[in-house]
């Protein structure tokens, strides 16, 4: 018997993948690292997502919502009263006299949009399907006004500018590898809490409310409970995106998470595979570079270059779901099961 095997193999896996994240910016150059780094933030996001939507079964279309929360959390507190009395507006008696250091704020949001994604899942449960996911884009197109609306604390349309962040305990780090540094740190850590999260107890109730809420309940599992714990899980999630999102722009405005991302974001889950934390990566590659190849020929002369990303994006997800419907990860496994299957004999 081999069954000490898989474990063993998916260790080697993920230390490589540790080895190949930490010796990257070496080989590479700092605006591929940039990349790289939108790459370990829209993973930390979509690893969120996934909880939400391919473990509990609750679809959302205002992803991008709890991430600009997040965002606008990290900015007051990088700023502080005294950055907002530098921008000539009203200070809020709720922030600190100081700017914090960015990497301090990052816990604070996910913490902080967490709460606010529970406090939005317990009347989302009276909602479903369609419905629930129109609740949600209701959030993300609201959003945007509301921030607006709130001038004085949002920087209105204009925005918030961020100072440009630097390595913290006197790092020799330049800010492009401090940043690239910190987006994988917090992504492998989320990754782990997830992977915890999904293969333990909890894992085994969002599942069996997928699948069946009238047998999850007669099972002694509370859907009320679990969903609206998968909300608050996948808020948070997407508050640490957001603030990482704002850290790595230096800079955030009602604009920087429009509704198109939330779309976006439960595209590339499906691309990447519903209920796989392996296929996430996946989503996060193709959310971050396929817009960008998109833009290359032979599309860009093709007379829509604009809309070349979006189509391709389409293009792809349509692909995937008729010839792949459990994303890269069934592929994936397809691939790798003579190997699993001689590692678990």
């Amino acid at each position: 018997m081999r069954r000490w095997t898989t474990p063993v193999l998916q260790g080697l896996v993920l230390a490589g993948a540790a080895l190949l994240i930490a010796v990257l910016p070496r080989f590479t150059s700092e605006f591929r690292l940039g990349q790289f780094t939108y790459v370990g933030i829209y993973f930390v996001a979509l690893l969120g997502l996934n909880i939400l939507t391919g473990y509990s079964g609750q679809i959302t279309l205002g992803h991008a919502a709890f991430m600009a929360i997040g965002g606008y959390t990290a900015a007051l507190l990088i700023l502080g009263r005294s950055g907002f009395e530098l921008l000539g507006q009203q200070a809020s008696h709720v922030l600190p006299e100081h700017g914090m250091r960015a990497i301090f704020t990052i816990p604070i949001a996910g913490l902080v949009t967490g709460v606010i994604g529970c406090l939005f899942g317990i009347p989302a449960l009276r909602l479903a399907g369609v419905s629930l996911a129109l609740a949600t884009l209701a959030v993300a197109v609201s959003l945007p006004a509301i921030a607006k609306r709130f001038e004085h604390l949002t920087g209105g349309g204009g925005g918030l500018s961020l100072p440009l962040p630097h390595a913290p305990f006197g790092w020799h780090l330049s800010t492009p590898h401090w940043l690239y540094y910190e987006a994988w740190v917090c992504a492998g850590i989320l990754f782990v809490v997830a992977w915890l999260l999904v293969r333990g107890r909890v894992g085994r109730a969002w599942r069996a409310i997928r699948d069946g809420e009238v047998a999850a309940v007669s099972s002694g599992v509370s859907p009320a409970v679990y969903k609206t714990l998968a909300f608050g899980i996948a808020a948070a999630y997407a508050g640490v995106a957001g603030a990482l999102f704002a850290i790595q722009v230096s800079y955030i405005n009602p604009d920087t998470f429009p509704v198109t991302l939330s779309l976006l974001l439960l595209a590339s889950v499906v691309i990447g595979g519903l209920a796989s934390l392996s296929g996430v990566i996946v989503g996060a590659f193709v959310l971050e570079f396929l817009p960008i190849y998109a833009q290359s020929p032979p599309l860009v002369h093709l007379h829509f270059a604009k809309q070349a990303g979006p189509v391709v994006f389409g293009v792809t997800l349509m692909l995937i779901v008729l010839l792949i419907p459990g994303g890269a990860a069934s592929l994936l496994g397809r691939v790798t099961r003579p190997v699993r299957a001689w590692a678990s004999r």
